[in-house]
């Protein structure tokens, strides 16, 4: 199994949700996972129950994301950090574009270009890449959002190309909605938001994300698992809507 071909992991966003859940999963494979977030004191438990190496850096931060590349050479990448600020172009703002665009693409374009080149000298190496739905299906009010993921789903595909010759995997993970607290960061109320968006419905958790994750990474080094949608079972993307015509201001 290809995992016994890894010793070291570093994973993006790893405080909580997803990537805490892939911190986890990847450190029971044996792997030396190194965990990369914002959040000191949620990675301090992180590593208390995994073992793993914490890092409180934040990914947009190119100066310390690339003196931690020169220092570890890793095997798996797994760009799981993101950010939304929902809201049309029509209210978007300047600081949010700048942060979507730095979090959800920038970092993962640094990181990429950091890791992926000894991956590829090493002729060995997977990256997992988190995109969303909102990579390839449109829905209101999140127009920057949808932008920063589906070039990352753009760039998976582009690395395949990058790394053609090579034993250098690439997988593109898409969820849809999973209950984490990623709305409460989102839109600020933590009790309001898991109301609105996680009570009630039936969802995969974020350990369902990281099992996905690593069923891509064992597959035989022959297989690459480019491309995995996964959402709930009673949620579709998308949907026909059609309205008037605004009548003509007087």
């Amino acid at each position: 199994m290809p995992f016994s071909d890894y010793k070291t992991a570093l994973v993006t966003g790893a405080s909580s949700g997803i990537g805490a859940a892939v911190v986890e999963r990847l450190s029971k494979e044996g792997l030396k996972v190194h965990a990369l977030a914002r959040s000191a004191d949620k990675l301090a438990e992180l590593a208390q129950r995994t073992g793993c190496t914490v890092h409180a850096i934040d990914v947009s931060d190119l100066a310390a994301v690339t003196r931690l590349a020169q220092e570890v050479e890793f095997d798996v990448l797994v760009n799981n950090a993101g950010v939304d600020r929902p809201g049309s172009i029509l209210k978007a703002d300047a600081e949010g574009i700048d942060l979507l665009v730095d979090v959800n693409l920038r970092a993962v374009l640094h990181l990429c270009r950091l890791v992926v080149p000894g991956m590829v000298a090493r002729d060995r190496g997977h990256v997992v890449n988190i995109s969303s739905i909102a990579a390839a299906y449109n829905f209101g009010g999140n127009s920057t959002y949808h932008a920063t993921k589906a070039a990352v789903s753009m760039l998976s595909r582009q690395l395949r190309i990058d790394v053609f010759g090579k034993r250098v995997r690439v997988t593109e993970i898409c969820p849809g909605r999973v209950a984490t607290d990623i709305f409460a960061h989102v839109h600020g109320d933590s009790e309001g938001t898991r109301k609105r968006f996680v009570e009630g419905f039936e969802l995969p958790q974020a350990e369902d994300i990281a099992n996905a994750i690593a069923f891509c990474i064992a597959a035989p080094i022959a297989v690459n698992v480019g491309h995995m949608e996964i959402t709930p079972t009673l949620q579709v993307p998308g949907g026909l809507q059609t309205t008037r015509p605004e009548a003509p201001q007087a």
